[in-house]
């Protein structure tokens, strides 16, 4: 079965480039958001395995978002996603985000390889 994964990214272009990457990859992206609302709704609706969060949302924080949906039951596997370097953020680690990746090394082996670490997976 596919790993079914939103992403949440207001980079329009970033999102085109994931989403297409990913699908090359067998990673089946179910839905873009490119801000928090929208990204529940679609969270809610498309139940997705995983969701790619971008650390920065425009005015919004990809740290808050998974705040707000680390205590939701059934909540698929978190995954913070920048142009930075992990170690450029001093908010780190979140709880509930099982992983940071930045955009240049994102591909459909490292979100199953995050997955099975998380036990949500198999290798």
């Amino acid at each position: 079965m596919a790993v079914r994964c939103l992403i949440v990214d207001d980079d329009d272009g970033f999102a085109d480039v994931a989403r297409d990457l990913l699908r090359r990859e067998q990673i089946d992206v179910v839905g873009v958001a490119a801000n928090s609302a929208r990204a529940l709704r679609l969270m809610a609706s498309a139940r997705p395995d995983v969701m790619l969060i971008d650390v920065n949302l425009g005015d919004e924080s990809g740290f808050d978002l998974v705040d707000t949906i680390t205590g939701v039951d059934g909540r698929p596997t978190l995954i913070l996603i920048s142009t930075y370097r992990l170690d450029d953020y001093v908010d780190l680690p979140v709880p509930g985000a099982a992983a940071f990746v930045r955009k240049s090394e994102l591909s459909g082996t490292a979100i199953r390889r995050i997955l099975v670490d998380a036990g949500q997976g198999s290798g």
